[in-house]
């Protein structure tokens, strides 16, 4: 299937086949999750698909780089894509601050891009432990596309750097208040050398997105991408797609955040402008890099549909004047696409909550 090269043939695919497919795929992880033995591990992984489908929606778009592989490789975004949302409420909703946990936890990221590697003991650190096999069960799906993917011995080391980066991350920002910035600041520092163009909480927000793990399994199934063409859909990626992918997530979060009194990376620029002008940076960069890798438009065409989807969120425009000149420089930066996009989106969000 030829790779969608417009906002029509996106949004037709989009509706009539990834979507769906998400849907049979999430309905299934589902009702394993229904039948979870521990009540609190249950109600967590309910919650986790029910809340974030968004995520796995937004992931199965990268399927469509995958050509004749995009059933395999939608069972392996929704996988890995329900580990992280899982993971994450239960180290955001449970009572644990103990890093390793977190650690141990996310061990099983890093297991499901490892075909081979048996479960892990993921809740060795915490009370609730019997999940009836949910975790193990989404480690080994993923396994089992990556053990058949052709190129999986050149991308894995890419994989696994990403993983990492994710991994660290929910380590060091689910410890106590106090302890989170101090933290992800040393992690930064001891990453400086390899990213010396950007600031910690972007390193940080970087290191929250799965769109670089979505991109890479997707677009190598033919095995036909050099050894630089990976590197340089890793680099565009990491750190540029998914900073901006998540330093958008958090500006929205920003107002809820101070009331929560949590931390949020864009409350850590010097001011107001300085943020405005490294988002505007973020978005160049990436756009940038995207023109240099296999099926540039329709991945620049993603770039554009992250900018609508976060930028038309009810609450960033409950921000004020400056959230929305953040929001027109960017898309104005994105173009008439980015505009159409963003259009589309605020009728459909609105439209959805009346």
């Amino acid at each position: 299937m030829a790779v969608p090269g417009n906002f029509v043939s996106l949004t037709h695919i989009a509706m009539t086949r990834v979507l769906p497919a998400v849907h049979r795929f999430l309905a299934g992880w589902r009702e394993k999750a229904q039948k979870i033995p521990d009540p609190e591990l249950r109600r967590q992984a309910l919650m986790s698909i029910g809340n974030k489908t968004f995520h796995c929606e937004g992931g199965g778009i990268y399927t469509l780089l995958a050509g004749d592989h995009a059933r395999e490789t939608m069972r392996f975004i929704v996988a890995y894509q329900t580990i992280s949302d899982y993971l994450d409420n239960l180290c955001d909703r449970g009572t644990s601050r103990d890093p390793e946990d977190f650690r141990a936890l996310h061990t099983a990221l890093a297991d499901a891009l490892a075909p081979g590697t048996g479960p892990g003991d993921y809740y060795r650190f915490r009370p609730q432990k019997n999940d009836g096999g949910y975790l193990p069960a989404l480690v080994r799906t993923c396994q089992n596309v990556l053990k058949d993917h052709p190129a999986y011995r050149r991308i894995a080391p890419l994989l696994q750097e990403l993983a990492g980066y994710y991994r660290e991350l929910q380590v060091h920002k689910h410890v106590t208040a106090a302890e989170v910035q101090p933290r992800l600041e040393a992690w930064y520092a001891g990453n400086r050398d390899k990213f010396p163009d950007i600031r910690w909480q972007e390193f940080c927000a970087a290191s929250g997105s799965t769109l670089g793990v979505f991109s890479l399994a997707s677009q190598s199934w033919e095995d036909d991408l050099s050894d630089d063409v990976l590197r340089r859909v890793k680099e565009a990626y990491f750190p540029w797609v998914q900073g901006l992918h998540i330093l958008l997530d958090y500006c929205v979060d920003r107002q809820e955040d101070r009331l929560a009194g949590e931390l949020n990376f864009c409350d850590h620029y010097r001011d107001e402008r300085e943020m405005e002008e490294r988002f505007i940076h973020f978005f160049r960069v990436s756009d940038r890099a995207l023109r240099g890798l296999p099926d540039p438009a329709f991945q620049r065409m993603l770039l554009k549909g992250v900018l609508a989807v976060y930028l038309s969120d009810v609450k960033m425009s409950r921000q004020g004047d400056r959230a929305r000149r953040l929001g027109r420089r960017l898309l104005r930066e994105g173009g008439p696409l980015a505009w159409f996009f963003f259009a589309n989106c605020w009728v459909y969000r609105r439209a959805k909550h009346t």
